[in-house]
């Protein structure tokens, strides 16, 4: 290993005491001394060759200086030049050879990371009854540390002790190097620890095998440690405790750490420069990463390397490749690592053009081999929309990786084609968790949250142990089902698993038992949040909008702005939302202006619609008009969609009629909007005007979207059509239904026939009351749990006014706590009573 190589534990004082032991002294003008100045092995042979002719092969001297300038040429032809060297003068002279002949063939078998052989010969050695010294075990416990032979290591480290070296400082660093390597990181430590005198070595090896395992930390607080008790570091040093600071990402930590460079005369290297231009980036300091890269004198390839792929990792495409113009400018030859960084930057502007190039480049200079550059070319051509090119690079590859395959998954699903991604994922011959990752998470986009949560489960029979990635994904998925059992699992299998909680999974936890209608778990998730961001706080104002706490929200949102965090533009739309559904038409008023008078926020056309529906659910159908014209932009068919449903509440015809003609303009395509219109007219008894509508919907070939509703019963999630009597449970359905009915009639029940749309007479139209999906899936959960279990129901719709005083009687009649989530809030049904009193 040469000296200036970055290990901090094979030093030149090392090798220059093992040079000085037992050197033989030569004539200079002899073979022996001209073997200092050979410089391959064609020299070498013929060194060898005079030096036997001579009659000087068998002196051990000779055979010693022979084998130590092969090891120093450090190749493997030169090493296996060594050891017949040393076979043969065992063969010759009955198993003469030396310590120090030993000693340099395990050096040179470490040096080119050979460690196997090396702890061959270290077993040889001993085979013939040659004691090891203190130059033995360095480069012994340096050849097992490079490949990892971690069992070899700790026989070492025991004979070691055996033979009572353990107290040398050059084995002792060695020791802390190897455990430290090998990811034993408390071993390394106590062998720091029980040292008497220790050197910069010391305390860099330490410092490094901390940063290297993930114990940044650390490696930053035994830096500080080191300069108090009078260490000097050098650059290595510096080197490891920067990179701690570069994965921790505290940038003022940083600066601190680099002060010492210039106070204690460390030598800044063109490594050192690496490592501080990689802390500034990482910790978002891009300007002065830049200008300590514009004044680094030596340019080389792995600072340009450097600095581009960060600019890659924060987004900044254009950057990296100014980068690269530059580096070519300055005739920097550019290698995989700097095409990596190029592909993947042409990716992120969608560079065809570019991405293009970089695949000449790539087959131009035979990198078509590197599988990484052929995954990045996939990703490239499938953010550019190119499938077919892509395609045609992944059906080429004779090395299919998991990483191949994956990136030919998420391209597909970048670009809407989750069918193919399927198919893709269905035929990998071997998934990882990225796999299965990036599966889940495409189904919950795709709003097919069932499918996601039974691929979950079928990942896990397949041994597959989940991460916080793929808890966000199903979090997702279970909290939009409205299905609180899972929810409970989820949250329990998290915790039994130990799988870490950061800021996304537990906003993602609070959002899930928010929709499942349990804010209670939902608050106590975000009140255990170490660190809040604006998005938890969000999901935690989202939770009381659901449940139509509007005070709750406010309350939250001014506690947040107490702890200083700056709201976004979503925390209002979750504030107005919330007094939307509480009836808090001053409060929101008031938050609405100080958007922009308070917080510099311009209202969104969401906020408006947010605003619009507040004042429409009050009835102030007029305001929310007067709103609507007053907009700075031009409102869209949601906004008037807002209005237009506004107006079926409160029974206005003429302004729905109006509203309806707005939306026709703006999206004539929109048939939801027609058969709101339709149902408008139904309830005002306007059936001419219900058959023009319906007619015209018939015409464009569209359908009314059914009403259904969900419940889940012991895992398994059952789901009900209004008017739908397919269900395996009907037999049973009927009677609950029959009785409920008769029940609540007798608790003075009147049947809301506002709600059905159909010109038929009353007691059709009860009927069809009461085969509503909600009812029906009450009916199930009544006889399908125990007596006093809540029964919980997911809509798709909005439930109408006869279900919800339906079911405001049932559980008083039932003395059974019922819940119902609609596709717009919560209801909590007790006693006769519901959480929205009667403003929904």
């Amino acid at each position: 290993m040469a000296a200036t190589s970055l290990s901090p534990v094979i030093t030149s004082h090392t090798l220059n005491l093992l040079a000085n032991q037992t050197q033989p002294k030569t004539n200079d003008s002899s073979p022996i001394a001209t073997l200092k100045n050979c410089k391959n092995l064609v020299q070498l042979r013929k060194l060898h060759s005079q030096i036997t002719k001579q009659g000087l092969i068998h002196h051990p001297t000779t055979v010693t200086k022979l084998i130590s300038t092969c090891t120093e040429m450090g190749t493997f032809d030169s090493l296996v030049y060594a050891k017949n060297i040393l076979n043969q003068f065992r063969q010759d002279n009955q198993n003469g050879a030396t310590l120090f002949m030993y000693n340099s063939l395990i050096r040179g078998y470490s040096s080119i990371a050979l460690g196997n052989e090396a702890v061959w010969v270290y077993l040889e050695l001993l085979s013939l009854g040659i004691l090891p010294d203190k130059y033995t075990f360095p480069f012994l416990l340096s050849a097992c540390t490079k490949v990892s032979a971690t069992a070899e290591g700790f026989q070492v480290h025991g004979s070691i002790i055996k033979m009572g070296f353990q107290g040398g400082m050059f084995i002792s660093n060695s020791l802390i190097h190897f455990y430290a390597e090998c990811g034993e990181i408390v071993l390394a430590r106590k062998v720091f620890d029980g040292m008497t005198d220790r050197n910069v070595v010391s305390w860099t090896s330490l410092i490094c095998g901390y940063a290297r395992c993930g114990f940044a930390k650390e490696a930053v607080e035994l830096f500080f440690e080191m300069v108090e008790e009078g260490t000097r570091p050098n650059s290595v040093t510096m080197v490891c405790v920067i990179s701690a600071c570069a994965k921790l990402k505290d940038l003022e930590l940083g600066e601190s750490v680099c002060e010492y460079i210039g106070e204690l005369g460390v030598k800044v290297n063109t490594l050192v420069v690496n490592s501080l231009v990689d802390m500034y980036m990482k910790c978002g300091a891009f300007d002065t990463a830049k200008q300590l890269f514009d004044e680094c004198e030596e340019k080389n390839l792995v600072v340009c390397n450097t600095i581009m792929s960060n600019y890659v990792h924060a987004g900044m495409a254009r950057e990296a490749l100014a980068i690269l113009d530059e580096m070519l400018r300055e005739r920097v030859v550019p290698d995989r690592v700097t095409i990596l960084s190029t592909i993947s930057a042409s990716a992120q502007l969608g560079s065809i053009l570019r991405g293009k190039c970089c695949h000449g480049y790539v087959l131009r200079n035979g990198l078509e081999g590197w599988d990484n550059i052929l995954n990045a070319l996939i990703d490239m051509y499938m953010k550019c929309g190119k499938q077919e090119a892509a395609c045609a690079i992944f059906d080429g590859m004779a090395n299919k990786t998991v990483v191949s395959w994956n990136s030919l998954i998420a391209g597909y699903i970048r670009n809407g084609d989750v069918t193919s991604a399927w198919e893709v994922f269905n035929n990998m011959p071997e998934s990882d968790l990225v796999s299965w990752n990036t599966i889940i998470s495409a189904l919950v986009q795709e709003s097919m949250f069932k499918e996601a949560i039974e691929l979950f489960r079928t990942m896990q029979n397949c041994g597959i142990k989940a991460d916080r990635v793929t808890m966000v994904s199903v979090a997702s998925a279970c909290g939009y089902l409205g299905a609180l059992d899972l929810a409970k699992w989820i949250h329990a299998y998290i915790k039994k698993n130990k799988i870490p909680c950061d800021i996304r999974l537990s906003t993602a936890l609070v959002d899930m038992f928010a929709r499942c209608g349990d804010t209670s778990s939902a608050m106590k998730i975000f009140n255990k949040m170490e660190k809040k961001d604006v998005s938890a706080w969000t999901a935690a104002i989202g939770a009381m909008a659901m449940e139509g706490n509007g005070n709750q929200a406010i309350e939250i949102f001014n506690k947040m702005l107490r702890q200083g965090v700056e709201p976004d533009g979503v925390v209002f739309v979750g504030l107005l939302t919330a007094c939307s559904h509480g009836g808090l038409v001053e409060e929101g008023r008031d938050l609405f202006k100080s958007m922009k008078s308070v917080h510099k926020i311009s209202p969104q056309i969401v906020h408006y619609g947010c605003m619009v529906d507040l004042l429409g659910r009050a009835g102030l159908l007029e305001e929310a008009l007067d709103l609507i014209k007053s907009m700075p932009v031009e409102p869209n068919d949601i906004i008037w969609g807002s209005l237009l449903a506004a107006c079926r509440m409160h029974r206005n015809v003429d302004m729905a009629e109006y509203a309806a003609e707005r939306i026709k303009e703006l999206a004539s395509d929109r048939t939801g909007i027609q058969v709101l219109l339709s149902n408008i007219y139904a309830s005002a008894g306007k059936w001419s005007d219900v058959a023009r509508v319906r007619l015209q919907l018939k015409e464009k070939g569209a359908r009314k979207v059914p009403g259904s509703s969900s419940i889940e019963i012991n895992g398994e999630i059952h789901e009900f059509t209004s008017g739908d009597e397919s269900h395996p449970e009907m037999v049973h359905l009927a009677p609950m239904l029959d009785e409920m009915h008769r029940r609540v009639k007798a608790a003075g029940h009147v049947p809301d026939h506002s709600n059905v749309l159909l010109n038929v007479d009353e007691q059709e139209k009860e009927y069809l009351l009461s085969r509503h999906s909600e009812k029906l899936a009450m009916a199930f959960g009544l006889i399908s749990t125990n007596r006093g279990m809540p029964i919980r129901v997911v809509k798709n719709l909005r439930i109408c006014s006869d279900c919800h005083s339906f079911a405001k009687l049932v559980s008083k009649t039932y003395n059974r706590e019922i819940i119902v989530r609609d596709n717009n809030r919560f209801h909590f049904f007790q006693r006769g009573v519901c959480s929205c009193n009667d403003y929904w």
